[in-house]
């Protein structure tokens, strides 16, 4: 028969093991990690969703727990506004300007790596000093290039670009390239491919400098030229790190924020998701519509992973 005396000498005994004291320890070391991912990501993600639903404005910003339940009323409010949605031509509005400029930035940002990579892999006097220069973009703070950007594009006749043209004689006034609609979101384009494609060349060429040499050799036998070798050796090669660097790139371009906001601030026609949620929070302090805007931009990104991942990759495996 237990008596409880022994069934407490059990538990104690239970407490006291190594396995028990390196469990608990474990959940020691790691409890300062949960509570700043718990605060810093878990929260706010949540309470983000739960402020989407609610009409949360400085009127009762301090008592933000008890604001009104509005339902979708956000959403449709995001959804009828004019600088959201598409306009026509001239006017795309942030949801496709987003879609435009995260796909077309993140494919030229994996096209200039890949180029930049497959040049820096090749045997000649100075490689490492030249991937060090290719890496200033990325490693450079964000708002002092942008300023630099800002100095070369600047709109009167002392920014660099127009003192060249002009001087060169191929253009006879200044221009004002980033507040021209069009030439501005190209340009914001060109800077996100610009600043990013060190992330995309390093992946790339750590892969690149990991496939087996007899590839090639054996290539080179039956003939291949460089195109062929590229083409068939290369690629089926670096078709799972293209892969992932695509993904990942495109959701960051998809949240990113400074890069526009510093060049452009959102405006003539480089309004993106991210600017329009800034917008509604920040200047019409409306946190409940940037929040849904929040919602509506993290539902675009997670539809295409859902295809990207399902469908893309599956055939990749294939």
């Amino acid at each position: 028969m237990t008596t409880p005396n022994t069934t407490s000498t059990r538990r104690v005994s239970r407490w006291s093991t190594l396995e028990s004291r390196e469990s608990r320890l474990a959940w020691i070391l790691i409890l300062p990690t949960l509570i700043i991912v718990f605060g810093l990501v878990l929260f706010p993600a949540v309470f983000s969703v739960w402020i989407s639903f609610r009409d949360v404005g400085l009127h009762n910003l301090n008592d933000v727990f008890n604001a009104p339940w509005v339902g979708l009323d956000n959403y449709v409010k995001v959804f009828d506004d004019f600088a959201f949605k598409w306009q026509g031509w001239q006017s795309w509005g942030a949801a496709v300007t987003s879609i435009v400029y995260s796909f077309l930035a993140t494919t030229l940002t994996l096209i200039v790596g890949l180029t930049a990579a497959l040049l820096l892999n090749r045997p000649f006097r100075g490689r490492g000093a030249t991937r060090a220069v290719f890496l200033i973009p990325y490693v450079a703070p964000i708002v002092s290039v942008a300023f630099v950007w800002r100095w070369i594009l600047d709109p009167r006749p002392s920014g660099v670009l127009n003192d060249v043209l002009m001087s060169l004689g191929l253009i006879e006034l200044p221009k004002a390239y980033l507040a021209t609609r069009g030439l501005a979101l190209i340009i914001v384009i060109f800077f996100e491919a610009w600043r990013y494609f060190p992330f995309a060349m390093l992946m790339i060429l750590a892969r690149l400098q990991a496939i087996d040499n007899t590839l090639y050799e054996a290539a080179d036998v039956d003939g291949a030229n460089t195109w062929q070798k590229f083409r068939h050796v290369t690629l089926p090669e670096l078709r799972y790190v293209l892969g992932a660097i695509f993904l990942l790139r495109l959701m960051w371009t998809f949240n990113k924020f400074d890069d526009i906001f510093l060049l452009t601030g959102g405006g003539f026609g480089t309004k993106v998701l991210p600017i329009l949620t800034y917008e509604f929070s920040f200047k019409l302090f409306d946190f409940g519509r940037g929040a849904a805007t929040a919602m509506i931009l993290l539902l675009i990104l997670v539809v295409f992973m859902v295809f990207y991942i399902g469908i893309v990759m599956r055939n990749v495996e294939e």
